[in-house]
């Protein structure tokens, strides 16, 4: 015969306190007095006493569930990028401290980001995060309306009828040094290789080079990438025929440059002698490229944790910076 599950009547009679008291603790109260929170921590332990999540969640309005959404394709997601992992890591990593529990959902189409809406809204979750904004997407403030805690990674575009929280990285400042860097090593003709333009990061990484090298009053050589490997290798080659004579290239993630270095190869162009390369995010493959890749390195884990910092503290009821840019750096290897 099973054991009965313990109930807290009965975790109430072994600590010497009401049920009421014993709700109050288990349910996170901090206006129990610390000596009474022990007693009842004590009894809950040795009872084995586990709380009903469905019943508490009818009492607090909390279901100590949150959702990180990213709106692309799994094959992107769970590619060799390294980006969206240490995200994911970096989010799980506070929410675990928290004793939360993460929600994982991707929207690779319309009717995804219906039934991720229909979710949200259904109260299954206590806020939730967002990554890898594409576009105008109207769901974080959609969200954010009806007063669910949204946080954003990454500036969101467009114009919101609600303002929208957000952790961003300075990706102006961190190409500026990158293309500076170029500049004063010699470098006369640089070129670069853009993200996507529906996207912050690809649109800032592609005004900082056009800054700074507007004001060095150089010619801009531009291509488009996705921020893939296969991108990258393309937009080297429509690089190469634009301009034969370019010594340098920016380009917006290190994924695309893997795929740039090897255009370059292919080419006949050695790497840093003939062209210098730099790329962004620091992921692990940067230091295992031929030669290996200078970068502007970005927090990514960081940014998945100070996301969920925030949201945490905006689901408790308390005021947040609406906006927090956290720092780049420059690494540089042997590719520049």
């Amino acid at each position: 015969m099973a054991r009965a599950r313990p109930t807290l009547e009965a975790v109430a009679q072994r600590a010497g306190v009401s049920r009421a008291t014993v709700s109050r603790v288990v349910n996170g109260s901090t206006t129990v007095a610390e000596p009474i929170q022990q007693a009842v921590r004590r009894a809950v332990q040795e009872l084995g006493y586990v709380p009903n999540l469905a019943a508490r969640s009818l009492v607090t309005q909390q279901t100590d569930s949150i959702a990180l959404i990213l709106p692309e394709a799994s094959t992107r997601v769970f590619s060799d990028d390294q980006v969206f992992p240490r995200i994911i890591l970096g989010v799980s990593r506070e929410l675990e401290a928290a004793g939360k529990q993460l929600v994982l959902t991707l929207t690779e189409s319309a009717a995804s980001q219906q039934r991720v809406e229909r979710y949200a809204l259904g109260g299954h979750v206590d806020g939730v995060l967002f990554a890898s904004l594409h576009g105008d997407n109207p769901l974080p403030g959609i969200l954010a309306r009806t007063g669910l805690p949204v946080v954003c990674g990454g500036r969101p575009l467009g114009e919101a009828s609600v303002p929208v929280a957000y952790v961003d990285v300075d990706h102006i400042g961190g190409v500026r040094r990158a293309v500076r860097h170029l500049l004063d090593s010699g470098r006369q003709r640089i070129a670069t290789i853009a993200g996507p333009p529906d996207m912050v990061a690809g649109i800032e990484r592609l005004l900082g080079y056009r800054a700074e090298l507007r004001e060095a009053e150089r010619q801009q050589i531009v291509a488009l990438g996705d921020f893939t490997r296969e991108s990258g290798a393309v937009a080297m080659r429509e690089l190469l025929d634009k301009d034969p004579n370019l010594d340098a290239v920016f380009i917006a993630s290190d994924l695309m440059a893997h795929g740039a270095l090897r255009t370059l190869r292919e080419a006949g162009r050695r790497v840093p002698d003939d062209v210098a390369v730099i790329g962004f995010d620091d992921i692990e493959l940067a230091v295992y490229t031929d030669p290996p890749l200078s970068t502007v390195r970005q927090p990514i884990q960081d940014l998945g944790r100070t996301m969920t910092r925030q949201l945490l503290r905006l689901a408790a009821g308390e005021r947040i910076e609406p906006v927090v840019i956290l720092p780049t750096e420059l690494v540089l290897r042997r590719s520049a």
